[in-house]
Parts: C-alpha cells; sequence; structure tokens
C-alpha cells in the first residue's frame, strides 16, 4: 500500500503566487529534464494551444482539465503553460507534499495548493473558486481524482469541478467580469522503445515472485498468466477459493466482498454511490480521523488500517479494465504490467522513451444554474463525453503489438 493517508492533522498549503522561480524552471525546461530522467518522457507535443490561447485573450477564468493516467501528468501540464506562455494553479492532493521536503516545496512554487481528499477542504475551494473568480491563471484540476494506469479508459469523473467552476462563474457575473470556462485535456503517452526488451525482466521478476518456471510463451499470454494468477491469489486470500464466472464477475464479486462489510460498519444504513471511488473516498472520510485521534489505542489503530488496506485493494481491483487486452496495443501491455509490478512492489520501472500528447480541446462554457437535484450535471456530462472520445481517437495512434522477428 503506497503512502497515501497522511496520518497527521491536515493543514492547508498555499500555492505560491510569486512568478520568478516558475518562470525559471520553464526557462532553464527544468521539469523536461525530470520527466526525462524519472518518467522516461523524453518528448512531447501539444495540440490545440490555440483554443487556450483565445480563452486566455477574452480574459476568461480557465480550468484545465486533464484525465490522469501517469505519476507525469501534472509535470506534464508545464508544456502547456510554456506553449502559451502562461503560469499556471494547480489542485494537489495533500499527502503529495508529504513524499519529501523537496517535493513539497517544489509544488507549492510552481503554483500547487494542497486539498484534503479525506474530507471537506474548504480553504481549498475557496482558493480555486478566487483564482477562477479573478481569471489569475489557469487551474488545473484532474477530474478522476487519481491515477489510473488506463490512458485510453476515461474513470468516472468527481463532480467537484463542476461546483468550482459554477459557484466561481456566478462571482463573475455578479462582477460583469466574463465568463468561466473548463478545457478538457486529453494526454496520451505511446511508448517508443522495443517492447519486450524493456518488458521481459520485468515480466521474469514478477514470474520468479509467484514461482512461475521460466517462460518462454509470447508476451501476451504471460501477460494475461500474472493477472489471472494475481487475481486467484486474492480470491483465495479473502474468498476461501479461487472463483468462477467471467473476469468481470470475478473482479466486482471481490470487490464488493471487500468493500460491503465496511459500508456497513461505517456509512450508518447510508445508500453507497454506484461508482467504486466516491465509494473509497466516503469510506476514508470517515476512518481517517479516527486515525488522528489523540486517544486511539495501537490495537483500534491496526484495526483501521486494515480498513483501509482493504479499500486500497479494491481500489486497485477496480484500476483493471476487464477487457483492456482486447485491444493489445503495445500502450496497453506496457501499462497492464506497469500495474503488476507497481500493486506487487509499490514500484514501477521506467520505461523509456515515453511520447506525450498533450491535446486541449474546445472550451464548456460554465452555465451559473444549478441542474435539478437528480439530474445528470450538463458540466460534467459536457467535460466526461469530450475527455472520452478524444481517448478514444488517440488509442489509435498506439499501433497493436506485434511479435517481433526475433522472437518468432
Amino acid at each position: 500500500m503506497q503512502d497515501i493517508i497522511v496520518e497527521k492533522p491536515y493543514r492547508f498549503l498555499p500555492p505560491h503566487r510569486g512568478t520568478w522561480i516558475p518562470n525559471l524552471v520553464q526557462k532553464l525546461h527544468i521539469h523536461d529534464k525530470y520527466l526525462a530522467k524519472f518518467e522516461g518522457v523524453e518528448s512531447h507535443e501539444v495540440r490545440g494551444a490555440g483554443l487556450l490561447r483565445e480563452s486566455l485573450r477574452q480574459g476568461h477564468g480557465v480550468i484545465l482539465a486533464p484525465n490522469h493516467c501517469r505519476y507525469a501528468d501534472p509535470l506534464a501540464m508545464g508544456w502547456i503553460a510554456r506553449q502559451v506562455h502562461s503560469l499556471v494553479y494547480a489542485m494537489a492532493s495533500w499527502h503529495l507534499f508529504h513524499q519529501s521536503r523537496l517535493q513539497g516545496w517544489a509544488i507549492r512554487m510552481l503554483g500547487g495548493f494542497s486539498v484534503y481528499r479525506e474530507g471537506l477542504d474548504r480553504d481549498a475551494l475557496e482558493t480555486a473558486i478566487d483564482i477562477l473568480a479573478r481569471a489569475e491563471r489557469p487551474l488545473i484540476i484532474f477530474p478522476e481524482g487519481t491515477v489510473f494506469r488506463s490512458n485510453d479508459i476515461l474513470q468516472p469523473l468527481l463532480d467537484g469541478v463542476a461546483f468550482i467552476a459554477r459557484t466561481a462563474a456566478k462571482r463573475r457575473v455578479k462582477h460583469n467580469q466574463g465568463a468561466v470556462v473548463i478545457h478538457p485535456v486529453a494526454i496520451k503517452y505511446l511508448f517508443q522503445g522495443n517492447l519486450e526488451s524493456t518488458l521481459e525482466p520485468v515480466l521474469t521478476r514478477i514470474e520468479t515472485r509467484l514461482t512461475f518456471s521460466p517462460d518462454v510463451r509470447d508476451l501476451i499470454p504471460r501477460i494475461e498468466r500474472i493477472g489471472l494468477t494475481l487475481l486467484v491469489l486474492k480470491e483465495i486470500e479473502y474468498l476461501g477459493t479461487p472463483q468462477t464466472g467471467c473476469l468481470e464477475e470475478r473482479q466486482q464479486r471481490l470487490i464488493e466482498h471487500l468493500m460491503h462489510p465496511l459500508e456497513a460498519k461505517w456509512l450508518a444504513g447510508q445508500k453507497p454511490a454506484s461508482e467504486l471511488i466516491p465509494r473509497v473516498k466516503s469510506l476514508r472520510t470517515q476512518i481517517v480521523p479516527q486515525l488522528l485521534r489523540a486517544a486511539v489505542d495501537s490495537q483500534l489503530k491496526r484495526e483501521l488500517w486494515v480498513d483501509l488496506h482493504h479499500i486500497y485493494l479494491a481500489q486497485q481491483i477496480g484500476s483493471y479494465p476487464h477487457d483492456y487486452l482486447h485491444r493489445p496495443t503495445i500502450t496497453r501491455l506496457l501499462e497492464t504490467v506497469e500495474r503488476y509490478e507497481e500493486d506487487l512492489t509499490d514500484r514501477c520501472t521506467i520505461h523509456r522513451p515515453l511520447h506525450a500528447i498533450l491535446e486541449i480541446l474546445p472550451a464548456i462554457e460554465v452555465d451559473t444554474g444549478r441542474p435539478p437535484r437528480g439530474a445528470v450535471d450538463p458540466i460534467m456530462s459536457a467535460l466526461e463525453g469530450a475527455l472520452a472520445e478524444k481517448l478514444e481517437q488517440l488509442s489509435a495512434e498506439s499501433p497493436l503489438y506485434e511479435k517481433s522477428l526475433s522472437l518468432r
């Protein structure tokens, strides 16, 4: 389990509003060097920059809303900022500020500010709304809420984006200051190296860990066998025996086995959300504050961490699209192996070279009117539709995997 829960009272961390440091970082291409060294992203292209330039020229409050498929995404958005000659602000999960002192400092210096995912963060909301109302800089918000290593598939979006955008739009209308717009940003990564040579050592390490004999089969059967084995191991651990049914049914059965008892325990009869990530957030909102109580004893603390581990595991299981390898592109195979390694070790080998495509989509103007209770929010519907459609189009830019001649 990665360090996504910070066991200390939350304190809002505002963004650095100066310009000298972020301008220097852009001028020296420091984040380019970081992305190449630590994420393997060695080239990039920005598409649709003219759309964003026009929104800035008109003085709109601007939200940039990208999909979130790699840890490289926040820094990769810096290429858009450079292209349109604008600095940016960004909302970042509080735990990211606690990975290291240097990282926490760097996030703030580049315009990031904290948001508390385990509760209502009024300071973060007010900061975001104020940035948009004053049209100070574009604001980056990742509406999926967390990283999913499934670049071609958009996960259900969290509705906080619409609340922030609509509230800011009302303030701008009140003061006759113009509109708030949302630019969806589709991020796509293309692996441009030799897939077999980069994945072979990782697969071998995983197979050795699972006590498999050396495997000389094709890449795809090896990847599928590892995935099935990992699922079976968790079924045995939590359900007592390997399950039957299609992959989707088995994943959902295991998720419900993990989540349902916790929802009955912590949500006091409340009806859970239909999507997994809001369910995860609801449980964490109840559990994490208990960790921070001064009087909590060691036994209760261990029980709370067990509950959090089960939630984390359910989210891991749900992050594997059941049909992702039905179209085995190079990108999808790479992402799948990355997920295996990260779920087993909390670390991931850097695979290079990656090429990043960042495509800015047409602006969605934010209407100040709230949708009727229970109705689909038109802002979120438009955002989700635009991102999903563009990601599907970009998926065609990653070729299907073909076994290299040297391995035939």
